[in-house]
């Protein structure tokens, strides 16, 4: 089945759903998602969004506070235009229906590692959950948005997929939509646009252990490096520090406003540690919390830490973090007034994707791309608690008004597209293949390319990694497509661009920490790790 819209986006995230509104002034616009569309990364979110929001705040710390996070790579121009124009996009929001949380009359701003000053605007402890809510409901009520449920994205369209004979300059790749599965009608529909916006979150599912969603599964970092795109930075893997231990698939996410709320970390016997690895102790980022508290687990032998809340008043707790403490309560037996929650890391975030520049612009034409899916420079080697939301707001308004404006003056008309073509491959049984390298490429990645790594660990990791990519590739090609196939291929590619990067970088910065290379290089390293697709 052919669809033709002026706008494809892939993703129902905040990324997603914040540009549909505003190209539906433009154009028709398609968003397909592979799941329910308020299932996201956005839907996970517990924190908040950063956002300078009181008369005590300046653009300046939070500038400031970023680029310290960032630990040299972040872009101070995308930087300066996510700060600067983050107020007017969340007061877009609340415009928008979003309730976020006030105390006597006033947005209340928590408080998150790595941030000198109280600037977390949020919605109890379900901001993105709020956030979702309100998007998919001013989305479903645009008569310009048309919304394709449990549609899996399989390719984008480029060049090679049109019916016309042309040399192809790979200098100058065009894209003009994409092919996606309709999991429930069984068939690859095709979608055509002359503007396609990849908004398809984290791509947390390449690790064992994750605060991700089940769907995160790096499918638009995959298929833009196929289509040709540059990514960078995919070395970068952010651990959240504070998941509750031994509580499943996805690791339920204990946020880090509770350490800002005063939560202290200590060790199984007691013992705070924090202390030892920086003077910010339970409020620093997240890469030197996370790095901490491998190390303390790896030192000690133990299984997890301890974030301790027994000795904040039982009441403001509840009432801060009514949906954690009621989870924990219910469904894990555990009150967080009286005990200490149990917690490890977990992959939480990516810092790096596809390059984009601070108009979301990405290196092939007429595809953009905003969230955790895209690399704008912002968060650089480690990124600051609750930057993500905003980032994705901020260039999600950018690029629809950039665009609005190359679907107005420039893009080219869509080219005559081939339909999907199966012929020749079958239906297979052998979906245990499937679930079995899936469940193979999450341990090697965890076991070696987790929050310390090595050269030695990246070998092996690399030799494997390819071996398994280059026989899903194979099965690929001969076996009709499912979901579970369509995610294998993308968390195997995956893997791979994060290995390559963490093996291109001689150095220990940020989130890549490596003990044969244990101090920052700034004189060979202070540049993005760059993939030309």
């Amino acid at each position: 089945m052919m669809h033709r819209h002026d706008f494809l986006i892939i993703g129902s995230g905040i990324a997603g759903l914040s540009y549909a509104l505003k190209a539906a002034r433009h154009g028709t616009v398609a968003v397909i998602t592979k799941k329910e569309k308020a299932e996201s990364n956005t839907n996970y979110a517990q924190g908040g969004v950063a956002a300078v929001m009181s008369a005590v705040d300046s653009f300046d710390l939070h500038v400031r506070d970023t680029l310290a996070t960032g630990m040299g790579l972040s872009h101070r121009d995308a930087v300066e235009v996510m700060v600067r124009e983050g107020p007017e996009r969340l007061r877009e929001l609340i415009d928008v229906g979003v309730r976020f949380t006030h105390r006597d009359g006033m947005l209340d701003l928590g408080r998150e590692g790595g941030h000198s000053i109280n600037r977390i605007v949020h919605a109890n402890d379900l901001t993105g959950r709020e956030i979702e809510r309100a998007l998919v409901q001013a989305v479903s009520e645009n008569p310009a948005i048309t919304t394709f449920e449990n549609h899996v994205a399989v390719e984008l369209i480029t060049e090679h997929h049109t019916t016309e004979k042309r040399v192809i300059d790979s200098e100058n790749i065009h894209c003009w939509g994409a092919y996606a599965l309709d999991s429930i009608g069984k068939r690859v529909d095709t979608f055509t646009a002359r503007v396609v916006m990849l908004s398809t979150g984290g791509l947390g599912q390449v690790y064992i252990h994750t605060t991700n969603p089940v769907i995160a599964t790096g499918d638009g970092v995959a298929m833009a490096y196929r289509a040709g795109a540059r990514t960078a930075n995919m070395e970068f893997i952010q651990f959240h520090p504070t998941t509750l231990f031994n509580s499943g698939s996805p690791s339920y996410l204990i946020s880090e406003a509770v350490r800002g709320f005063g939560g202290v970390l200590k060790a199984r016997n007691g013992d705070e540690f924090m202390q030892m690895y920086d003077e910010r102790k339970s409020l620093a980022p997240r890469d030197i919390v996370a790095y901490a508290i491998d190390t303390e687990l790896k030192k000690r032998g133990d299984d997890f830490v301890l974030l301790d809340l027994r000795h904040l008043p039982a009441a403001d707790l509840r009432e801060h973090f009514p949906n954690i403490y009621e989870t924990c309560l219910k469904r894990f037996k555990l009150d967080i007034t009286k005990e200490p929650i149990p917690v490890v890391p977990a992959a939480h975030y990516s810092c790096g994707g596809v390059v984009t520049d601070i108009d979301g612009r990405t290196s092939i034409q007429g595809l953009y791309a905003s969230g955790e899916v895209s690399m704008t420079g912002v968060h650089g080697a480690n990124r600051l608690a609750s930057n993500s939301l905003l980032e994705a707001l901020v260039f999600s308004d950018r690029a629809a008004r950039s665009s609005a404006a190359y679907l107005r003056e420039q893009s080219p008309d869509v080219p005559a597209v081939r339909e999907w073509d199966d012929s020749g491959t079958f239906n297979s049984e052998e979906w245990i293949l499937v679930l079995h390298n899936r469940r193979e490429i999450q341990q090697i990645m965890w076991d070696y390319v987790g929050i310390v790594r090595s050269d030695l660990r990246l070998g092996r990791a690399w030799r494997r990694m390819e071996l398994i990519r280059h026989e899903v590739e194979a099965f690929y090609k001969k076996t009709k497509v499912t979901e579970g196939l369509l995610e294998l291929r993308n968390i195997a590619l995956c893997a791979e661009l994060i290995i390559r990067c963490a093996m291109k970088r001689k150095e220990s910065r940020g989130l890549h920490v490596t003990t044969d290379y244990r101090q920052r290089d700034d004189e060979h390293f202070l540049h993005d790790t760059v993939l030309e697709g």
